[in-house]
């Protein structure tokens, strides 16, 4: 089964503007992703750094609406462990990421994720350089790879 962090963007692709196809695809792609996790088809996880860009949105409706996509999540992330900190600033360093994608990156590698998620083509070009033991990739892709298997 395979085990999947979700960038923060993928909770809240459904609240973006539908007008473009790109996040028309993603949002539906992402909602595949929250189906396959409540049939039990997937593991996802939820960790402090979601919890704290949820905790920034300042919008209450996408903000309820991610906590209650977050139950999906059965692998929990605590607070801040000193090596996912460490390991957050190397990427950081590498692959000359943001603060908040290395400590995304750094959550999922720490805890062996199978696969890491995102709607940020950038974010996806830049992790490729660290050349991590997952695959990152777009949701839309994602899907793809699994409608094959």
């Amino acid at each position: 089964m395979d085990l999947i962090y979700l960038d923060y963007n993928c909770f809240q692709r459904g609240f973006d503007d539908p007008r473009q196809i790109k996040i028309q695809l993603e949002a539906l792609a992402c909602k595949e992703i929250f189906s396959k996790a409540e049939k039990k088809e997937i593991d996802l996880v939820w960790s402090f750094m979601h919890e704290d860009e949820n905790i920034l949105c300042p919008f209450l409706e996408r903000k309820l609406a991610v906590y209650r996509l977050s139950a999906l999540c059965k692998i929990r992330i605590g607070g801040p462990e000193k090596a996912i900190h460490y390991l957050a600033k190397d990427f950081q360093q590498k692959a000359k990421l943001s603060a908040k994608d290395a400590v995304h990156l750094a959550c999922a590698n720490h805890i062996k994720s199978s696969i890491f998620l995102t709607c940020d083509d950038k974010l996806i070009k830049r992790a490729k350089r660290l050349n991590l033991d997952m695959k990152l990739m777009n949701p839309v892709d994602y899907i793809r790879e699994a409608e094959k298997a």
